[in-house]
């Protein structure tokens, strides 16, 4: 099954290795496709996996440094030509996952003391243990962690908004001929903070899960008006948030079908990755999801099993089916065996196989197996170096290739 094709859509993958989005900040300053993107994602093109989702795209047109943007038609040239050669490296379906994320700043102590001072007169004089104990646990988090918008912070206006940026957004991926469009709906980013139990809005998006669905529901609709019926859709979707509170496996599967029958032609299913969890960034720098507990669960390390996260895309898939839905699903996690893949899925826990780290470490993964070549293969020792350089928002690279001939900034091959 591994090699096999398989319908997802409106597109014909043709083998079962999926490259999820993985952000590599090769773009530049405002956003735009680089040399150095082209050259990335041409050699993943090259490996033979069957289908690459292209690093989280903003859908908004807001400055977001050297992450990629899709917020504006000015960005579809370059993206159609990155496609282009994309394709003339193999037969390969390329997607990109659009996001849309909330405002966050660096930790600045003093400068949140001077704003707490308007409304705690002597603020300045008091110890952190203080400002702790007198402070709401909402102050306390923007001045120890720093300022982090949340969805309870959004009106009414700015949430119906948002339906339409991601619409417009997969018009242009349409546009710029990708062969589909990934929603993120995961991890610490708006959507997934409207799905998760932590969500705390007292309207109609939030408290129950159909109001915690509601606005994922609307982003579908809107996204399959502006694509149309042939043009695949699917989402990114947290099979568990791993956070204290958090949304559960089968709150989960329940979305995942709601999402579903609402016109999802795939669900690709992560883990964690939450700002709750998240330890105190150093004055001077933002909060990053991936530091506590559940950013551990998304990434696991060399000492976490084999296909740990399989159990989430096991119980998302059984809960479509179950629902008679055929909805193909892409399962992850420290999957980068080709034993493990093929036993995945021959016991029916995914269709597709999500591989990151595994194909960062060597993109002929694909072609090395199925060649009978495994032994090949420049396997990735699961030490997240790439996420420490992600987490600096500098050019994420594998320590397996860093001493290649250019400098390690792409992998060699």
């Amino acid at each position: 099954m591994l090699f096999s094709p398989l319908t997802v859509g409106s597109m014909i993958v043709p083998n079962r290795v999926w490259l999820p989005a993985m952000v590599t900040w090769l773009g530049d300053d405002e956003g735009r496709v680089t040399p150095d993107i082209v050259a990335r994602y041409t050699r993943y093109a090259r490996g033979g996996a069957g289908a690459i989702v292209l690093e989280a795209m903003g859908v908004r047109d807001v400055a977001s440094g050297p992450l990629l943007r899709i917020g504006h038609d000015r960005y579809v040239p370059a993206l159609r030509e990155l496609v282009t050669t994309m394709h003339g490296e193999g037969d390969v379906r390329v997607l990109p996952q659009i996001i849309d994320f909330l405002k966050i700043s660096r930790r600045d102590p003093a400068r949140a003391v001077a704003r707490l001072e308007a409304r705690y007169p002597g603020a300045a004089a008091w110890t952190e243990a203080e400002l702790h104990a007198r402070l709401t646990p909402r102050e306390w988090r923007d001045y120890a962690w720093g300022y982090r918008q949340q969805i309870e912070d959004l009106t009414l206006d700015e949430v119906h908004a948002i339906p339409g940026w991601f619409a417009a957004a997969a018009g242009r991926a349409r546009a710029a001929g990708f062969d589909g469009v990934e929603l993120h709906f995961a991890h610490a980013y708006t959507l997934a903070s409207f799905l998760s139990a932590t969500n705390g809005r007292t309207d109609d998006y939030g408290g129950s899960l159909a109001n915690r669905v509601r606005l994922p529901l609307e982003v579908v609709a809107a996204v399959r008006r502006e694509v149309g019926a042939d043009f695949t859709v699917g989402c990114r979707l947290l099979g568990s948030d791993d956070v204290a509170g958090g949304t559960t496996l089968v709150e989960a599967a329940w979305f995942a079908v709601q999402l579903a029958r609402a016109g999802l032609d795939f669900v690709s299913v992560s883990r964690g990755g939450r700002f709750e969890d998240a330890r105190r960034p150093p004055v001077g720098q933002a909060a990053y999801p991936y530091t506590g507990p559940s950013g551990s669960a998304c990434m696991p390390t060399k000492d976490a099993p084999d296909g740990v996260n399989l159990y989430l895309s096991e119980g998302i898939r059984g809960a479509l089916r179950a629902s008679g839905l055929q909805t193909p699903v892409v399962g992850a996690g420290k999957i980068n065996t080709a034993a493990v893949a093929r036993a995945a899925l021959a016991a029916g826990q995914l269709d597709l196989v999500g591989m990151a780290r595994g194909l960062l470490a060597d993109p002929d993964w694909p072609k090395k197996v199925a060649a009978g070549r495994e032994a090949e293969v420049r396997r990735c020792l699961y030490t997240n170096v790439c996420e420490a350089l992600d987490r600096k928002h500098l050019p994420v690279r594998c320590q397996l290739w860093m001493k290649s001939p250019d400098g390690g900034m792409h992998p060699p091959g």
